[in-house]
């Protein structure tokens, strides 16, 4: 069983119980998945370009991505509906608990000039919506194999009902909020 996994059994569960005064364990909040999103703007005149995001992807999540196609056409960009320019992946269960440890531990302290993140980046349902500038801060990413610094979104989705408990459970977590 994941480290995160248990420590959220064992202890962040129980104090979640006590602060909120939930009547069963299953209505305290937990995390539901974690959506990570690739944007690739220049994938409309390089296919390549696609490629590699879809590589460093699979690289830093542990699972395949899905390639996200263009919804309306929009003549400014040379976009026409349907052209493929990004790409996601959804993790749930294990591979979600691992990708938040190693997002926590690893990635973020990586960051440059870092003070924390955002506490208001929270959508009023209990999702939290984290942007990463670079992919090269999590470890699996090798600095002289990449060709383009391409950022990303992560959403963390969580089964709280207000920013105050989802707030809560991501610190427990160990989510490094700005103070």
């Amino acid at each position: 069983m994941n480290r995160l996994r248990e420590k959220y059994d064992e202890s962040i569960r129980p104090i979640l119980m006590d602060k909120f005064n939930y009547n069963t364990v299953m209505a305290t909040p937990k995390v539901l998945k974690i959506v990570v999103n690739m944007g690739v703007g220049d994938a409309i005149t390089n296919s390549k370009a696609l490629d590699d995001a879809v590589a460093e992807l699979t690289l830093v999540t542990g699972q395949k991505p899905v390639i996200t196609k263009a919804k309306k056409s929009i003549s400014n960009f040379k976009l026409r509906e349907g052209m493929p320019i990004g790409c996601k992946v959804t993790l749930r269960g294990e591979r979600m608990y691992d990708f938040l440890d190693k997002l926590v531990n690893i990635a973020l302290p990586r960051v440059r000039d870092f003070q924390g993140v955002s506490k208001t980046a929270f959508d009023g349902r209990g999702n939290y919506t984290l942007g990463v500038k670079e992919q090269l801060i999590f470890p699996e990413i090798n600095y002289d194999k990449i060709n383009r610094v391409r950022g990303m979104d992560i959403v963390i989705v969580t089964s709280a009902n207000t920013d105050v408990e989802a707030l809560e459970l991501l610190t427990q977590l160990g989510m490094p909020f700005r103070k």
